[in-house]
Order: C-alpha cells, then sequence, then structure tokens
C-alpha cells in the first residue's frame, strides 16, 4: 500500500460574483468541502491543484485564473482517515489555492469520491464547509477577489 503524502491544496473555486463550488464527499455523506487532495510524489503543488480540479470537478484548471493564496495551514487529520498515512503521521500542511471562472459552471463530480456539487453565495458556502480552514479560505473571498 501507497500512503498519501500529507501536504494537499485546498481549491476555492469561485465566480466573480463570489458564488463557491461545495462538493458533498462520498465517505461522508453531509459533508462538503471545496476541491481538496494529496500532493503526489514530484508534483508542485500548483500541479496537484490543477489535478485535483480536473478529478473533482471535470474542469480545466489552466482555462482559469488560478492563484496560489500563499497561505498553508496545518491540522490533525481526522482518525477516520488516518489510515490513509505513514504509521506516526497525525498532521496535513494544506496549501490554499483560489480559481476564478466566468460563472457557475457545470461540473462531474468522481463518484467515489462525491455525491453531489453545488454552487453557492460565499457566506453560505462558508457555513456550509466542515473544515474549519476550508471556512477560512472562502470567508477570505472578499479581500481576495471584489464583486463586480
Amino acid at each position: 500500500m501507497t500512503h498519501k503524502i500529507p501536504v494537499s491544496t485546498l481549491v476555492v473555486i469561485h465566480t466573480p460574483a463570489l458564488e463557491v463550488l461545495l462538493l458533498e464527499r462520498a465517505d461522508h455523506p453531509g459533508f462538503w468541502q471545496s476541491v481538496t487532495g494529496s500532493q503526489e510524489p514530484g508534483e508542485s503543488l500548483r500541479e496537484t491543484a490543477i489535478r485535483e480540479v480536473a478529478e473533482e470537478t471535470g474542469l480545466a484548471a489552466g482555462l482559469y485564473e488560478l492563484s496560489d493564496w500563499s497561505l498553508s495551514n496545518v491540522f490533525e487529520i481526522y482518525p477516520v482517515w488516518r489510515a490513509r498515512f505513514a504509521p506516526g503521521v497525525t498532521h496535513n500542511t494544506e496549501h490554499v489555492f483560489g480559481l476564478l471562472v466566468p460563472q457557475a459552471l457545470p461540473v462531474r463530480v468522481a463518484p467515489r469520491e462525491h455525491l453531489a456539487a453545488e454552487w453557492l453565495p460565499w457566506r453560505q458556502a462558508a457555513e456550509r464547509v466542515f473544515s474549519w480552514s476550508n471556512r477560512k479560505a472562502i470567508l477570505m473571498l472578499p479581500e481576495r477577489r471584489s464583486p463586480p
């Protein structure tokens, strides 16, 4: 078994009007989040973000404005997901990116990972996500991008 690297990206996909795309986890129905995923060996963080967006939504991040927010969060890995990492690994470092798309776009969720996708106004999206780091990133959107 290959263990996950405890380094990940969080990609807040949003429109100029600050609508945010959220995905509902298949392994935990009711847990909503932005695109997130672990870095693969040899990948840059930007490459991880682009790959995860493609895998989880079907969107080609390279067609839109992908920005590295130069923000990272260290958090404890939920016990339910720790078996995916090497023994003794308890914390993950998450790097935040924003992806600006022109409007709420249709997405194709990966059925093994997500049950549903929904575009919500940023405040509602921040309230819905289960992760404190995801909430923090969404709440930063107004200072990252001015509404039209």
